[in-house]
């Protein structure tokens, strides 16, 4: 299950021109989960994942089962490198 700020959603979707909707498509097939060590007041987990053959990154937190995201954007050189 997923969730999402509806603000955040539209921020994303002028910046990287994806919606939080389209997250669950990343947890479709496999999926590298990276836990982001970078914010110490919450659990943010990077999950790298493929939607129609690209690599996308989606942040977000668990909270009470579901998953509350964060980002959903193209994964960059360095991340496709690393985890296409």
């Amino acid at each position: 299950m997923y969730c999402w700020d509806d603000a955040k959603n539209e921020t994303n979707k002028e910046k990287h021109g994806i919606a939080f909707a389209a997250a669950a498509l990343v947890f479709e097939g496999l999926v590298t989960e990276v836990h982001d060590t970078r914010t110490t007041y919450e659990t943010r987990i990077n999950a790298y994942g493929l939607i129609d053959g690209r690599l996308f990154v989606c942040t977000y937190t668990p909270r009470c089962g579901w998953r509350h995201i964060i980002s959903l954007r193209k994964a960059n050189k360095r991340e496709v490198k690393h985890y296409g």
